[in-house]
């Protein structure tokens, strides 16, 4: 499985097979360069401008934006879980979707756009993950500190931050991955390049967190 950060929440996880599954595509208004894609799937956790461009994804991708278990293909499994945009139940931004993928082994974890810490309901339907994608920026997520409790929570073999200040989004009220990155040893980190080819077998490993 090659995973490839795109940016922002958006991310091109590439199977062997080669079927291709595009999350959270953004729009231009996020303020990075937009890329034409094309998949074979989309999820989408929440329709908000920077998390649904689907337009952006070609090749007539099946799209997944409800909850509920879904098969992509034979041995591609996805399951939507809803969740809070906020620490106030949803009041304030509404739901999002947490995504589990099952595929080659795997059990990859996409948070969206959450808003809060994991409750027993949500932690059951997730059980154990082996890599998560998380948002790590604060103001329409949850902050850094309360990103580290959720990796608490799910205890997986690789964290991904997503959903942070970068050069693109500077006036942006969110903070850096650096404010999430402290948050941990420095010997865990890995940094640097554009994409993660990850399989069931190597994931001893592979590092903690990887900032792509």
């Amino acid at each position: 499985m090659l995973i490839q950060h795109i940016g922002h929440a958006e991310f091109l996880i590439t199977l062997e097979s080669g079927f291709r599954i595009v999350t959270d595509p953004y729009d231009a208004s996020t303020g990075y360069p937009v890329r034409q894609i094309e998949a074979d799937g989309v999820l989408v956790s929440h329709h908000h401008h920077d998390h649904d461009a689907v337009e952006n994804v070609s090749g007539h991708p099946q799209v997944i934006d409800y909850a509920g278990l879904h098969t992509f293909a034979p041995g591609i499994q996805v399951t939507g879980i809803m969740a809070d945009h906020d620490g106030e139940g949803g009041a304030k931004r509404g739901k999002t979707l947490l995504f589990l993928l099952e595929a080659e082994g795997l059990r990859i974890a996409h948070l969206g756009d959450l808003g809060c810490l994991l409750d027993a309901d949500q932690l059951e339907a997730l059980g154990r993950v082996d890599l998560v994608m998380i948002p790590v920026g604060g103001f329409f997520t949850i902050d850094p500190s309360r990103a580290a409790e959720v990796v608490e929570q799910l205890d997986p073999r690789m964290v991904i931050p997503m959903h942070y200040r970068t050069e693109y989004n500077a006036d942006w009220p969110i903070g850096s991955v650096e404010d999430f990155a402290k948050l941990f040893d420095p010997s865990r980190i890995r940094r640097g390049g554009e994409a993660l080819r990850v399989t069931r077998g190597d994931l001893e490993c592979q590092p903690f967190i990887v900032i792509l």
